[in-house]
């Protein structure tokens, strides 16, 4: 049986890669984006895969795993936003970057294996399409949460949710790199 652990790193490796080369291009320029922006990235990101997933033509040659990614490092971005709060110019260099990327991805995975032990590895039996249409839904609570103004009165709040769709984007990321 293939080690989820092992497999969640090397997605995670690649995600970071493109954070730290991204970093380096732009600097900490998201730092500026309030979680309702990074929210919306999110959701495009999302969307595209699902219209990946439905459509049979692709006018941009750009396939659904270079949008998990995306999920991933966006969803990364929104922790530290919600830890570090919003700041009005660029305020991290890449050493500090990295390092609260690699935070929030430790407390993600750890999520991720405490759940996957529960859940008994059930995310293996699932499709990519049934994962796309989860992180659709959580985006879909984060902006209701965001409407609250981030209150909620019985349920996980966005950040729960950001960590969520980092585990199912992973998960999604193994299976096609298991697929090819």
């Amino acid at each position: 049986m293939p080690n989820t652990s092992e497999q969640y790193n090397d997605v995670i490796e690649r995600c970071r890669a493109l954070f730290i080369n991204k970093m380096k291009d732009y600097g900490s320029a998201w730092r500026i984006l309030r979680l309702p922006s990074l929210t919306d990235q999110i959701f495009i990101k999302a969307q595209r895969i699902r219209g990946l997933q439905q459509n049979a033509e692709r006018k941009v040659d750009e396939g659904a795993a270079s949008e998990f990614i995306g999920i991933i490092n966006y969803s990364v971005m929104a922790l530290i936003q919600l830890k570090r709060g919003v700041v009005e110019q660029p305020d991290l260099t890449l050493e500090e970057a990295t390092q609260l990327y690699d935070e929030q991805v430790a407390a993600t995975k750890q999520l991720m294996l405490d759940k996957n032990h529960d859940y008994g590895e059930a995310w293996r039996d699932m499709r990519v399409s049934s994962l796309t249409d989860l992180i659709l839904q959580k985006l879909l609570r984060v902006k209701q949460i965001e409407n609250n103004k981030g209150k909620t009165l019985v349920s996980e709040g966005i950040d729960a949710n950001y960590q969520d769709m980092i585990n199912y984007a992973v998960f999604a990321l193994i299976h096609l790199n298991d697929s090819e």
